[in-house]
């Protein structure tokens, strides 16, 4: 009976980890809707606002800003790492943490200095278990409601150590949210800012016309207010897709172990079953025994 009273304890503890992941499956669904809405209404602005930057930056020329200009020697490369506050959302940010160790290992082979701003928990405590240069980190964001002004402030830092020539180069690392099913780690390039790759858009013959706008006041002007607006913009926009990605990847890892939950009890049920079988019939033989040695 001890046997059949562990498989009863571990059947209970099963089901009470079943609530629990069935519970967190429930509030991943819900927050990611809402952060699913935000990042696709952002979508569509940040893609126009770096089309038409685009074109104003090629009409101006690299000497419209220095945020245009690439150092002829990188020496300094500073990587933005977005992952999450909290954990039991699958391999998200560990893909996250390995793409960062990719790009890392990458430019230090090429003779780089490497530093780090890290959004979120998981990652600042990487970087400092891996003792990598953390210069600055922000907690509590991705995964929860935030506005522009987090990523306006960690905008405005990298563009003033971009003139500062404290950085050289200037990188983001997200989570891009494709479905619900698949989030892959993406690698985008803040500083100095890339031009727009238009060689697709011209071989396709069926592409919608590029505008070409008109000004006022100068391209030049305008790209000097806009230019650092950018790298917010971009910033923001890989804080929604990390945020969304995090809650998705959530969702299903709990659904995961929702199933496996499942699984286990049907298993343990299973084995009580046959162990109170084992034990019935173990006592009609003493009872059937017991009988037989009576009449004898």
């Amino acid at each position: 009976m001890a046997k059949l009273k562990e498989v009863q304890l571990k059947i209970a503890a099963v089901k009470k980890t079943k609530q629990i992941t069935k519970a967190m499956n429930m509030v991943a669904a819900s927050r990611l809707r809402g952060a699913q809405q935000n990042m696709e209404a952002f979508r569509p602005y940040a893609a126009k606002f770096a089309e038409v930057l685009g074109n104003l930056a090629e009409s101006a020329g690299e000497e419209a800003s220095p945020l245009l200009v690439p150092r002829e020697e990188v020496k300094k490369v500073h990587i933005v790492l977005c992952t999450s506050d909290r954990g039991l959302c699958g391999g998200f940010n560990a893909n996250l943490m390995a793409k960062a160790e990719e790009i890392a290992a990458e430019k230090q082979a090429a003779g780089c200095e490497v530093s780090f701003t890290a959004f979120g928990k998981k990652g600042r405590d990487w970087l400092r278990n891996e003792g990598k240069d953390l210069e600055k980190e922000y907690l509590g964001v991705v995964g929860t409601k935030f506005d522009f002004t987090i990523a306006a402030q960690a905008g405005r830092e990298l563009v003033a150590g971009f003139l500062d020539n404290v950085y050289d180069e200037v990188f983001v690392i997200f989570s891009q949210f494709l479905t619900m099913a698949k989030q892959i780690p993406l690698v985008k390039q803040l500083l100095p800012i890339p031009p727009i790759e238009k060689e697709e858009v011209e071989k396709d013959e069926n592409a919608p016309y590029l505008a070409e706008h008109i000004c006022e006041p100068s391209a030049d002007a305008l790209l000097g207010e806009l230019l650092p607006k950018n790298v917010q913009v971009q910033l923001f926009s890989a804080l929604l897709e990390t945020s969304t990605s995090e809650h998705a990847a959530r969702m299903l890892a709990m659904d995961n172990a929702t199933k496996a939950c499942n699984e286990m009890i049907n298993n343990l049920t299973l084995a009580y079953n046959k162990a109170r079988q084992a034990a019935i019939t173990a006592e009609l033989m003493d009872i059937v025994g017991g009988a037989e040695a009576l009449r004898g």
